[in-house]
C-alpha cells in the first residue's frame, strides 16, 4: 500500500503504519525522512499529529474531571478571567462538554485570526486575541446544538484546562499523560536529538519542503503535538487495555459522551469521532499541517489499532489506509484521472490575470509566463489549503476550467455580460469558494 501511495500515486514522501493486534505490534516504513534524503524513517521518526492533539487536550479535560478538578457542564466563563466577556445564546452558556464534542456554536478559527506568516499561520495568536474575540463575537445558535468541527474551541478547551492546572499546556501533557505512558518522543518543543529524527514536510503538488508550524498558547492545544509511531502505539495499548494504566478512567470517561454529527453513522464523543456501521465500531482522529498528514484509530470489540503518519500534505492523507487496516470493507483510495490538457490561445490568457478575493485578507493571483498560467495564494483563508503558498501552475481542461496536478483543485474563470472575467470559482473537493476579481 505505501509503496503504492508513494511510488505510483506520488501521494507521500515517506509513511509510517502502526498496527496493535492481539498478537503483538508491528511497524512498517517506507520513504523517507525528506525528499532528496536517503535517510529512511522508522517508528522513532518525528512528525506533527496536527489535529490528533485534540485527542489528548480530550483526555487532559476527562482526567481533572476524574480528579473533581473541572466537570464537564462547568461554564468555560468559569476559567477564564472576569473581563472576559464569553458569548452566550438562549441562555445557554458555552460548557467544556460543548468545546470537547464540536458542539460549542464556535466556527472553526475565530474572525480575528491574521497570521504575520501564512506558512505558519498559528504561530502568534496571542491571549489577548483570544480575549478579544470571544468578548465581541455573537453566537448563531444555542451552545450544544449543532456539531462544527472547531480549532477554536479545541484550542480554547486546552487553554483553559491548563489555567485550571496552573501549568503551561505542554507541561501538562507531559506530566499527566506522556510520563505516566513513557511516550518520551512526544512533544510541543523538540530537543536536538528530536530534531535530528523530525521527518521533514511536504507539499503534495510537487513534493517540495515546508516549513514546520508553530503555535501560540490558545492554539497549540488544537494541533501543536509532534510525536511517533512508537510512541503512539502506546497510546493505543493504553485505550485498549493491552497496558494498565493510571489513565484508564480518563480514556473510559472520554467515550461516556455522544452527540450526533448530522453526518451518516458518526458520532462525536470527547474529540474522538465515532464511526459505526454493519455492527462494527470505529473510534478515531486524523490531523494536518503545513506538511503533514496524520491518522489514530481503534476496534475496541477486536482490539486492533492502527497509527499512521505521512511527511505530506496530500488531501486524502493516510486515513484511508487506517481505515481500511481497521476495516477492510472500507475502500483505498483511488487517484481521481486527471483531465486531458487542452490548447488555449495566448491571447484569452491575459483575460485571466489579475488578483481574485478569497477572503477578506487573502487572495489568488493569477500570472502567465509564456503559454503557461500560473497561481498563487497569499494571506490566509481556512479554505483552498491543498496548493499551499507557492506559485503552481494550471492546466486548462477547456477554455475556462482549469486544474492543478496532484490534487483535487478546479478553477474555472467567470465572465461577466461584456465576456471580461470578473470572479474565479475556486472548489477544493467537497468546498467551493467565489472569488471576486479585484482591481
Amino acid at each position: 500500500m505505501l509503496a503504492d501511495r508513494i511510488d505510483v500515486q506520488r501521494q507521500s514522501v515517506g509513511i509510517v503504519v502502526g498496527l496493535i493486534t492481539p498478537q503483538g505490534r508491528r511497524v512498517i516504513a517506507y520513504g523517507h525522512l525528506e525528499k532528496g534524503d536517503s535517510r529512511p524513517l522508522d517508528g522513532d521518526s518525528i512528525f506533527e499529529i496536527g489535529s490528533v492533539s485534540k485527542v489528548f487536550t480530550s483526555l487532559l479535560l476527562s482526567q481533572m474531571v476524574q480528579r473533581g478538578e473541572m466537570a464537564l457542564n462547568d461554564p468555560v466563563a468559569k476559567y477564564l478571567p472576569k473581563t472576559v466577556k464569553v458569548p452566550q445564546k438562549g441562555g445557554k452558556q458555552i460548557t467544556l462538554v460543548d468545546l470537547a464534542t464540536h458542539t460549542s456554536g464556535l466556527a472553526r478559527m475565530p474572525t480575528n485570526f491574521d497570521p504575520r506568516n501564512p506558512n505558519n499561520p498559528f504561530a502568534d495568536y496571542s491571549a489577548q486575541q483570544l480575549y478579544e474575540f470571544l468578548s465581541g463575537y455573537v453566537l448563531t445558535r444555542d451552545p450544544g446544538s449543532q456539531y462544527e468541527y472547531s480549532n477554536l474551541a479545541a484550542g480554547l478547551l486546552g487553554f483553559v484546562v491548563a489555567r485550571r492546572a496552573g501549568m503551561p499546556y505542554e507541561e501538562l501533557l507531559r506530566t499527566r499523560i506522556c510520563e505516566p505512558l513513557k511516550m518520551n518522543s512526544t512533544t510541543i518543543t523538540l530537543t536536538p536529538e528530536m530534531k535530528q529524527r523530525l521527518a521533514v514536510g511536504h507539499h503534495v503538488v510537487d513534493l517540495r519542503s515546508v516549513d514546520n508550524w508553530d503555535f501560540g498558547a490558545p492554539l497549540a492545544p488544537a494541533g501543536a503535538i509532534r510525536s511517533t509511531t512508537n510512541d503512539l502505539l502506546k497510546f493505543l495499548a493504553a485505550n485498549l487495555g493491552y497496558t494498565k494504566t493510571p489513565l484508564a478512567p480518563a480514556m473510559k470517561g472520554m467515550l461516556s459522551v455522544r452527540r450526533p454529527t448530522g453526518i451518516p453513522d458518526l458520532d462525536v464523543a470527547l474529540a474522538w469521532h465515532i464511526y459505526t456501521a454493519d455492527g462494527k465500531q470505529i473510534i478515531w482522529h486524523n490531523g494536518a499541517t503545513g506538511g503533514y498528514r496524520s491518522f489514530i484509530g481503534f476496534d475496541p470489540k477486536n482490539r486492533v489499532g492502527v497509527v499512521a503518519l505521512s511527511n505530506t500534505r496530500s488531501q486524502q492523507g493516510v486515513d484511508d489506509i487506517g481505515r481500511h487496516l481497521l476495516d477492510d470493507k472500507i475502500p483505498l483510495w483511488v487517484p481521481p484521472k486527471e483531465p486531458a490538457i487542452v490548447q488555449v490561445d495566448p491571447k484569452i490568457l491575459d483575460g485571466y490575470l489579475g488578483t481574485y478575493q478569497l477572503a477578506p485578507k487573502a487572495s489568488i493571483a493569477v500570472t502567465r509566463e509564456g503559454d503557461h498560467l500560473y497561481a498563487q495564494k497569499t494571506g490566509y483563508a481556512p479554505v483552498v489549503q491543498q496548493t499551499g503558498y507557492a506559485k503552481v501552475e494550471i492546466f486548462p481542461e477547456s477554455q475556462k476550467e482549469y486544474f492543478v496536478k496532484g490534487v483535487d483543485t478546479r478553477l474555472t474563470f467567470v465572465t461577466d455580460d461584456r465576456g471580461r472575467v470578473s470572479e474565479l470559482l475556486v472548489r477544493e473537493g467537497a468546498s467551493e469558494v467565489d472569488a471576486k476579481r479585484v482591481e
